[in-house]
């Protein structure tokens, strides 16, 4: 099999600097000391594809697009290009795919998010190929269902795939995601391949919350440091305990008193105290309790609270499991297993966290 890999080296970088998102911000993220998440994210998928298919023929483009990802899992790539400028573009991007394609590719492997699914789709679209994409989730939000739910699952989906199906390419205004609005729009339909391990289209789920957010309020601790997720679930919470929060960002309270509103990862720890709680909720269908639009709770914040999920009756019922992408295996693992999800004022539910 011959499999094109293109690396987004800035996608994710706005996250656990608060920008959620980068679109147009590279340059503030930078300057909030944003680090690269991609490349790693690549090295992981791609470490899995050489351990399942260690003969597969790989495509890629020059550093900081792939290049060097590639040869650190232990293949010997053919670069078909390289980036125009020193900051890359979608016009790098979708130079890279339209270079797979001339080289009859049967898979496009890419590393970023929503954005950079919506430019590969593009691509594909264009050419009216039915050769397929798969997303390794690098970004923020990650709408779209083109993506698998970890990069470790995308590399062995890369490896193992044997049949596609049509799904949708999603992608929000991120200037309105940070003003609290999130309106997806639908940017495109490409094959991907079938597997267990591609993450849901996200839903923008309803339902009252009330009775759970008074539960939350209810149990408050004095001195406990609480850091309060993004979702409409948490801000009802916040709601409870008295203040509008930020609707897409993480607030930290603790006796009454916002800390910080829409706070950074640095700004979280920095302000974290003897005793420190987080509260979240599962991201929409996909089920991501960590890894989805909350990045600033990064895996040196959640080692140092404790977790309590909370969700309506009809999302669990929805979802079925939770997951957890940190970017951190080794707490991903140490997160998994069953945990209690309160759904009401004094109710809980076990779900399994996979």
């Amino acid at each position: 099999m011959r499999i094109g890999v293109v690396v987004n080296p800035i996608a994710g970088m706005g996250g656990r600097v608060g920008l959620k998102g980068t679109d147009g911000k590279v340059a503030e993220a930078r300057e909030r000391g944003a680090e690269p998440r991609a490349p790693e994210r690549a090295r992981r998928a791609l470490e899995r594809l050489a351990a399942l298919a260690p003969d597969t023929e790989l495509l890629t483009y020059a550093d900081p697009m792939g290049e060097s990802e590639v040869r650190e899992a232990g293949f010997d790539p053919t670069v078909v290009g390289r980036p125009g400028d020193e900051e890359t573009s979608v016009g790098d991007t979708q130079a890279a795919v339209e270079a797979f394609l001339d080289a009859g590719v049967d898979l496009v492997l890419f590393v970023g998010g929503d954005g950079t699914a919506a430019d590969v789709a593009e691509v594909l679209d264009d050419a009216d190929t039915d050769t397929p994409m798969l997303g390794v989730p690098a970004g923020v939000k990650v709408y779209s269902s083109v993506f698998g739910v970890s990069p470790e699952d995308a590399g062995e989906i890369a490896a193992t795939f044997d049949r596609t199906e049509r799904r949708e390419v999603m992608d929000i205004d991120e200037d309105d995601y940070r003003a609290g609005e999130v309106h997806p729009e639908l940017r495109g339909i490409a094959f991907v391949p079938v597997a267990d391990d591609l993450q849901s289209s996200k839903q923008l789920g309803g339902g009252t919350v009330e009775a759970l957010a008074a539960g939350v309020a209810d149990s408050i601790e004095p001195g406990v440091t609480y850091v309060l997720g993004p979702g409409s679930t948490v801000g009802a919470v916040k709601d409870a305990l008295g203040f509008e929060g930020s609707a897409l960002g993480v607030d930290v309270w603790r006796d009454g008193e916002v800390l910080v509103r829409d706070a950074t990862e640095q700004q979280i720890l920095s302000n974290l105290g003897d005793r420190n709680v987080i509260v979240v909720t599962p991201i929409g269908g996909q089920g991501f309790v960590f890894g989805r639009g909350n990045p600033q709770l990064s895996p040196d914040v959640i080692r140092q609270c404790e977790v309590e999920v909370v969700a309506s009756r009809a999302k669990l019922d929805d979802l079925g499991v939770l997951r957890v992408d940190t970017d951190d295996p080794d707490l991903d693992e140490e997160l998994r297993g069953w945990t209690k999800v309160r759904v009401g004022r004094f109710e809980r539910r076990m779900m399994e966290i996979v």
